[in-house]
């Protein structure tokens, strides 16, 4: 990839950065690609699109570094869970035969497994060698007859942030509008009403989630061409251009698609979340908002209606045991305010919230929930993390998974948020699974016993006390 097309992805016209300061997003600097480089950031972006070959054109070990990290569920196909690689090896390099051995592996997934399409991710060793990733990925489709798109990702460009966005870019320029629609079933007509179709770009159905709200949108007539990428088929992404409306579900990731789909085929699109009651009942009527349909609108808010009704009868035996419990979240992104407002509705207090993968616009709807003099934590090690949840007596940290051992130390219970949980928090069906989660974590009997001292230390004090 060259430098101006890296230079264009990072000024995102789209992005809070250049909202704020007209400066762009951060340009990579040496060692920034810690804890995330772009390969990484565009694998585990597309990896969940599950009727296609993921071939890592580079060493073995870079193989390892997105794949099956992230909990996604698939409806259908499994081949996405085949980690494949042409493991290129020092003789390759040196012989000069990498291509070559790329091509063969094309080769070898499509005639082993006759996917949908292949995907090639560039990483640092080809791209340092001059690797023509995109020339051969045009001579394997023309030879045998399958899509075969150049992910090209180096984790030396830059971010896991960067590596999102080169992968949405790689989807509108290679896969995007290749393609029309099928046709609607006897089902989506069944319901005598005017059925329109949606893009939900940066849902990753983390444990099955996007299941809880699926059935809610087909209830309105509201057809989701595609999840990109969550449980998504390839045909489906071929169709993004056709959808009436697009939810941008993540901001952080992908916003350049849901922008260039509004520049080339005017859809247009709003950030939204499904975690939590108001933020559900939020991107419902932003969604009818934006087809402005009365017929939708009504319909809508009558299923807000009922749901209301129902979540909050399930919900009240779990507020009873959750309310004013206080709360340490550190997670990122669309999580750091849409968690927030979930919890909230639970009657729970959030003291202080994570914002290393947030935007302004993140930080500014956490402004609107928490106040004006809300808590936010940008360096979230462990002595920091342990110092706030002391501070302010904190009952749950709830955080990604590399934090269950903070936690732990601390004494103080934890629930997984991130992508390697096991189970779905979103729609109304999942504020309640949250809540019993919460609950569960919290009143777990272990945590009397861990706080308590050990019987030699309490058998120590008491002699103490007497002799004293």
């Amino acid at each position: 990839m060259k430098q101006k097309d890296i230079a264009e992805l990072l000024d995102e016209p789209a992005c809070s950065h250049n909202k704020k300061s007209k400066s762009g997003c951060a340009k990579p600097k040496p060692g920034t690609a810690a804890g995330g480089c772009a390969f990484d950031g565009a694998q585990i972006a597309l990896l969940p699109i599950a009727d296609v070959a993921h071939i890592v054109h580079g060493p073995i070990a870079c193989a390892g570094s997105s794949w099956d990290n992230r909990g996604t569920r698939s409806s259908g196909p499994r081949l996405y869970r085949i980690g494949m690689t042409t493991d290129l090896t020092e003789q390759d390099v040196i012989m000069g035969r990498s291509e070559k051995r790329l091509f063969h592996s094309i080769k070898q997934a499509v005639e082993s497994y006759s996917p949908a399409a292949v995907f090639v991710y560039n990483t640092c060793v080809p791209a340092l060698v001059g690797d023509d990733v995109e020339a051969v990925c045009k001579e394997a489709e023309q030879r045998w007859g399958t899509p075969v798109v150049p992910v090209d990702a180096a984790g030396f460009y830059g971010t896991k942030n960067l590596g999102n966005r080169i992968a949405g870019e790689a989807m509108v320029k290679h896969v995007m509008g290749r393609r029309e629609p099928d046709e609607l079933t006897p089902e989506q007509l069944a319901h005598g009403h005017q059925v329109y179709s949606i893009n939900l770009i940066g849902e990753y159905n983390i444990a099955g989630e996007l299941w809880h709200v699926l059935p809610l949108l087909d209830e309105l007539g509201i057809r989701v061409l595609c999840t990109l990428s969550g449980d998504a088929r390839f045909h489906e992404v071929q169709t993004m251009h056709r959808a009436d409306v697009n939810m941008m579900v993540c901001s952080k990731a992908m916003i350049n698609v849901a922008r260039k789909l509004e520049e080339q085929y005017r859809i247009p699109w709003f950030e939204g979340s499904f975690y939590g009651v108001e933020d559900m009942n939020n991107a419902l009527r932003d969604i009818a908002r934006l087809i402005d349909d009365p017929d939708l609108t009504q319909r809508t808010e009558a299923l807000i209606t009922r749901e209301m009704a129902r979540i909050d009868k399930a919900l009240e035996p779990w507020r009873v045991q959750l309310r004013g419990r206080k709360v340490l979240l550190y997670t990122g992104g669309v999580k750091s305010w849409s968690v927030i407002s979930a919890l909230q509705d639970l009657g729970m207090t959030v003291v202080a919230t994570g914002t290393k993968k947030s935007t302004e616009e993140d930080k500014a709807r956490i402004r609107e929930l928490m106040g004006k003099d809300a808590v936010m934590i940008e360096d979230g090690n462990p002595r920091a993390l342990i110092n706030i949840v002391r501070e302010h007596d904190v009952d749950v940290l709830i955080a990604g998974g590399r934090n269950m051992y903070t936690a732990l130390k601390a004494r103080v219970p934890f629930l997984d948020i991130n992508q390697e949980r096991d189970f779905g928090y979103e729609g109304y069906t999942g504020m309640i699974e949250l809540a019993r989660q919460l609950c569960l974590t919290i009143n777990s009997p272990v945590w009397n016993d861990v706080r308590r001292h050990a019987p030699w230390a309490a058998a120590a004090k008491l002699q103490e006390a007497a002799n004293g």
